[in-house]
């Protein structure tokens, strides 16, 4: 019975066991499929951009070949003709010489002949059969050495086009061959001019590798970026950050990299001192197993980075801060590479109040925050435009008060007016009007006939004016 429970028990152990190897042989199966397709993807691009080059050198080879092959039938054909004309014309010139030995051969035997016939008449005949014989001869010898010129002529009047033909095809197949070598020169050029880019892109990333292990080099990168990232989300204008400022705890000086005011006074805390040298020890792997041991330390650092940043709890020394700090990574490879060996940085990260950021959510970020500042501008401007216009519903209510006391004086002037026009018509001129009855005014010299106004001032309609001396009051 024990030995049947301890049996179950190891069963039981072997298949946790599986189970725990086979999670983890899928997670670390799943890491090698996504490495091995971002690795397969740039080894699919480099092999097209081969197979390319292979194709149009092979087109371009086989185009050249059937060039050839095509210039070497007509050659063969041509030579074919030539060698054909050749056994013409040798059997022309046998066929010449044999004629001409017939004629040598007649010749020999006339003269036999003639001697067997009658050796007087051979002698007193000698001279004329001979000069005749010679003559004939003489005929036959240039009829046929015509026949040989005429026939040489039109020989050489056939094999010359054949000739010519050669020779310019000749010449081609040189000049192809010689675009042949310049087309694979040219293209060993382009092969060692790329093979120089990547030595170059290899030296001047070892040096900012190299550059980027000190840490005041990778400091001053890391601010730069920051700055960089400012700008373009366009809050440098606004005078709303303040880089290194540093702030007393009391576990010492807290200096974050950026602090980004808020409207309403608030603030946002942003932290750019990411550790780098395990992404940098990965870049510089020369393996594969060196690169992932790397990268998996960088991941790890950047979550006990962000334990650390959590700690030191921002958001209880600056004012109206928001219970989260921003880290920023300064570059898409550095989150993605931490994120691709620790899925889990992101829920860590909000556990710890640390949000990670890299240069593209922070532009959205700070755009965000550069909005909130056009509309608390806004804001102002329209509490700013709100006073002014109490303010001048005041001033014209003071002015409706004055215009309305200034109507009631014009008003009391009117009738002050009218009652001294009055008194000087009734009690004044018709004494004056004595003189010039009792002719003591001067000639031509009248008193002026003075007319009351019976024209009131308008009243003020509008009841903001009419209260005005109310408001005023």
């Amino acid at each position: 019975m024990q030995f049947a429970f301890d049996g179950m028990s190891l069963a039981i152990g072997a298949l946790l066991g599986a189970a725990g190897a086979g999670a983890w042989l899928w997670a670390a199966a799943a890491r090698a499929a996504t490495r091995a397709a971002a690795e397969r993807g740039a080894l699919v691009a480099h092999i097209d951009l081969r197979g390319r080059i292979e194709r149009e050198l092979r087109e371009g080879v086989a185009e050249r070949d059937r060039q050839v092959a095509r210039l070497q039938a007509e050659l063969a054909a041509s030579r074919e003709k030539h060698a054909e004309l050749v056994t013409t014309l040798d059997k022309e010139r046998t066929a010449a010489r044999d004629k001409l030995a017939l004629l040598e051969s007649a010749q020999a035997q006339l003269s036999d002949a003639f001697k067997a016939l009658s050796s007087e008449a051979l002698r007193q005949n000698n001279q004329s059969f001979l000069a005749l014989a010679r003559e004939t001869l003489a005929g036959f010898q240039e009829q046929a050495k015509g026949d040989l010129e005429k026939r040489q002529q039109a020989i050489d009047g056939i094999v010359a086009p054949v000739r010519a033909t050669l020779e310019t095809m000749d010449r081609q197949i040189r000049d192809m061959e010689t675009a042949r070598a310049g087309a694979y020169e040219g293209l060993r050029q382009q092969v060692l001019s790329l093979l120089d880019t990547q030595n170059q892109l290899r030296a001047e990333t070892g040096n900012l590798v190299r550059a980027l292990r000190t840490p005041v080099a990778r400091g001053r990168w890391g601010e730069i970026q920051l700055k960089r990232v400012v700008e373009m989300a366009g809050m440098l204008d606004h005078c709303d950050f303040f880089e290194q400022a540093s702030v007393s705890a009391e576990g010492g000086r807290l200096r974050p990299d950026l602090v980004v005011r808020l409207p309403g006074g608030k603030t946002i805390v942003v932290d750019a001192k990411t550790p780098l040298e395990a992404y940098l020890d990965g870049v510089q792997a020369a393996d594969d197993g060196a690169r992932r041991d790397a990268l998996l330390r960088h991941a790890r650092h950047v979550r006990e980075h962000m334990r650390q940043l959590g700690g030191k709890a921002y958001w209880d020394q600056f004012d109206a801060t928001p219970e989260f700090v921003v880290l920023f990574l300064p570059g898409e490879n550095f989150f993605s590479a931490a994120l691709e060996h620790d899925p889990a940085l992101i829920e860590a990260g909000m556990d710890h109040g640390v949000i990670l950021s890299t240069p593209t959510t922070l532009i959205a970020l700070l755009r965000a925050v550069a909005y909130g500042w056009r509309q608390e501008r806004l804001a102002d401007n329209a509490r700013d435009i709100s006073a002014l216009g109490a303010e001048l519903y005041k001033r014209l209510c003071d002015l409706g008060g004055h215009m309305e006391r200034l109507g009631s004086q014009l008003e009391k002037a009117v009738d002050s007016y009218n009652g001294a026009v009055g008194s000087l018509e009734s009690r004044v001129l018709v004494s004056a009007r004595r003189f010039r009855d009792l002719h003591v005014a001067p000639d031509g010299a009248d008193l002026p006939l003075l007319e009351p106004l019976d024209h009131a001032p308008r009243q003020l309609q509008a009841p903001e004016l009419r209260a005005g001396p109310v408001a005023a009051e």
